[in-house]
């Protein structure tokens, strides 16, 4: 295990950094720390998902933020509005940076995630974390749900979505920044995704942040896939709405 008073050094571009999200899917927070201590030269936020959270609680998220990480709270509330609210409540008093929920629950759940995390944070002295609307799972190849959760989103206040690089024009066009999983180097497997890109590709749709996982965290060596894919999106250049 890392140390958790060591911060990982920069090494590549910062800018590319903060748009580039390690997808920590595991449920064991030592080898999770470790792998982001392992990559986080090349990437600047971690994503702690339902797994890992399940496992670890939120002593995950400060042992990520120690490691000089930004944090997202990849846990995808979806309840009746006055559950999600208060649940965000708590990840905002957390100090996150970035959560998210389903956009399935409709504009009244997600406005009552967004003034729940405002309030935590603001209780716990941090700022609002970005609040990301779920659309369409890039596991499923079917994105006709996108249009009406992408107006549900923007009803509700989000500050982004959770889309596939595909989806990802018609975010920006309603003002949406987008967070994109579903990101595969070429050459590498699909895994259960179906509507992948290439990072690349997604930043040349003009995506945010890019949520990269097993194509780095499996790979015989994570370090230099990790570099590898920073050293695309450094080549693809910027996008607007960061």
């Amino acid at each position: 295990m890392s140390d958790p008073a060591a911060r990982v050094p920069e090494v590549g571009d910062p800018g590319v950094r903060d748009r580039l999200v390690l997808a920590l899917d595991v449920g064991d927070l030592a080898a999770a720390e470790a792998m982001a201590a392992r990559v986080g030269p090349w990437f600047g936020v971690a994503k702690v998902g339902l797994e890992l959270f399940t496992e670890a609680g939120p002593d995950a998220f400060a042992r990520f933020a120690a490691l000089g990480y930004r944090v997202f709270a990849d846990l995808k509330l979806h309840d009746i509005p006055n559950t999600v609210g208060r649940a965000a409540r708590v990840l905002g008093r957390a100090g996150v940076d970035l959560a998210n929920f389903h956009a399935a629950g409709g504009s009244e759940m997600m406005a009552a995630a967004v003034a729940g995390l405002c309030e935590g944070a603001a209780e716990g002295g941090h700022p609002a974390p970005v609040a990301l609307a779920v659309t369409v799972l890039t596991s499923d190849p079917d994105a006709g749900a996108f249009p009406g959760r992408l107006a549900a989103a923007v009803a509700a206040g989000c500050d982004g979505v959770v889309c596939s690089a595909h989806e990802v024009g018609a975010a920006a066009a309603a003002g949406m920044r987008t967070m994109v999983p579903g990101i595969r180097p070429a050459g590498t497997a699909p895994d259960d995704q179906a509507r992948i890109a290439t990072p690349a590709a997604a930043i040349a749709n003009g995506a945010t942040w890019l949520v990269v996982g097993r194509a780095v965290t499996q790979a015989d060596d994570p370090a230099a896939a990790a570099a590898a894919v920073h050293a695309e999106v450094a080549a693809a250049g910027t996008a607007p709405g960061h």
